[in-house]
């Protein structure tokens, strides 16, 4: 299998998420492009619209328009969809709002853990009341929300960012400490906008005072590519036999690109070329070469960085020299399905030797052709970083399905087909 040619991968989901919920805060009309049109956006984008905002639709290719407006009252339930994000980054802003909203999900975000979120933004005066255990459906009441400073158990930058959204909207003080280093294109694109936001080490402090969004003007923002769709590319061109692939216009936020510091480690460097900002956010082209792999250990420490990579990482593992042990990612069993049960069951079902003990993945790399059934339990992640093995010479991996890519990445097996046809 060769590679080559130029190829983009979608708006940087996390980036949509919080440019879509911001812009329809402020007052104008906001402008933005490059945006993720998948499902978990377009959820987003959805429960917005019951709000009363005013959001164009989200088509491939096309800009989209957002009247921000004052929230209104919900005549119907929010429905989230598959995504956790715009369930826990909404309820930071329904924090603020002065009227009772319920939140729903499809099966897989129901079992998704939400105290993480709501037991920190009842300490800042909301009224959380769920219907069944730690999950959706609940309803949020919002208030008068007071200042708070939280330390966050775990690294987290959809709670972090769920806090600092709900005293943007409330004009309250918040602090958050964190146990590691997360995402933080919250805080960038807060930043952006002139928020009075500071950030020392492992904490970020927001002072905003009451009123403060109603004198931000509206967004106009291009959305760069999306570093995480942009690691199931980087993997198939890692283990291809010949060629070059440049992958233009992806967002190199370092919270986000710890995933290119392991393969470095692994012996797959990628290149980063015409580095440049766009609106608080590094952005660059990578470009990616076959290397031959070893195995790696890593750290708790940059698991933060590089959680939704696991996968991928595992899978290339799989083809590496040695073994490699990912610490510390137990919190892979609490996203869209449990990333780290079944990750490392398919992984043995292709014919790897993969086993977790405790909240550690272990892997041993193996040159045998994978073959076997995969079940990819409609996890977007796992459909794709199984789907790089199918495409090795000798490889027979069945995936059990392929739509979940579409959460993320909606054209992947069209992007990898044209990729790997040289």
């Amino acid at each position: 299998m060769n590679v080559g040619g130029t190829v983009r991968v979608p708006g940087d989901k996390s980036i949509t998420h919080r440019a879509l919920m911001l812009a329809a805060t402020l007052r104008g009309d906001s402008i933005l492009r490059g945006v993720l049109t998948a499902a978990d956006t377009r959820s987003t984008a959805a429960c917005l619209r019951a709000l009363g905002v005013v959001v164009g639709p989200l088509r491939l290719g096309a800009d989209v328009r957002i009247r921000g407006r004052t929230w209104r009252r919900p005549q119907r339930t929010l429905h989230c969809g598959n995504s956790g994000t715009t369930a826990r980054l909404l309820l930071g802003f329904l924090a603020a709002s002065r009227f009772p909203v319920r939140l729903s999900g499809d099966a897989s975000l129901r079992r998704r853990p939400m105290r993480r979120v709501t037991d920190p933004l009842g300490a800042m005066g909301a009224t959380v009341v769920t219907e069944r255990g730690d999950g959706l459906p609940l309803r949020v009441r919002g208030g008068a929300l007071h200042a708070i400073e939280w330390t966050l158990p775990v690294a987290t930058a959809q709670v972090k960012s769920a806090l600092l959204f709900a005293g943007v909207r409330a004009g309250v003080a918040v602090t958050v400490h964190e146990p590691g280093r997360s995402r933080d294109h919250t805080e960038r694109l807060l930043a952006a906008l002139g928020a009075p936001i500071r950030r020392r080490a492992l904490s970020v402090s927001l002072d905003a005072a009451p009123g403060w969004l109603a004198d931000c003007p509206p967004l106009d923002l291009t959305v760069p590519g999306d570093a995480s769709s942009a690691a199931f590319l980087i993997a198939v061109a890692l283990l291809a036999e010949a060629g070059e692939l440049r992958i233009e216009g992806v967002g190199v936020n370092p919270t986000r690109t710890g995933y290119l510091d392991v393969l470095a480690r692994m012996g797959g460097a990628v290149t980063r070329e015409t580095l440049r900002e766009v609106a608080g956010e590094p952005v660059g082209d990578l470009v990616v070469r076959p290397a031959p792999l070893v195995g790696t250990t890593v750290t708790s420490e940059e698991i933060p960085s590089l959680i939704d990579e696991v996968p991928v990482l595992a899978v290339l593992a799989s083809r590496a020299e040695g073994e490699s042990v990912f610490h510390d990612v137990g919190e892979l069993r609490v996203k869209e399905s449990d990333r780290l049960g079944l990750l490392a069951a398919n992984l043995r079902n292709v014919g790897v030797h993969a086993e977790v003990v405790g909240n550690d993945l272990h892997v041993v790399g193996t040159d045998r052709p994978p073959r076997g059934i995969v079940d990819t339990a409609h996890d977007h992640r796992l459909t794709m970083a199984f789907a790089v093995l199918s495409s090795l010479p000798g490889a027979a991996v069945e995936l059990s399905e392929r739509r979940s890519a579409g959460v993320s990445f909606p054209k992947f097996f069209e992007v990898l087909e044209r990729m790997t046809s040289h």
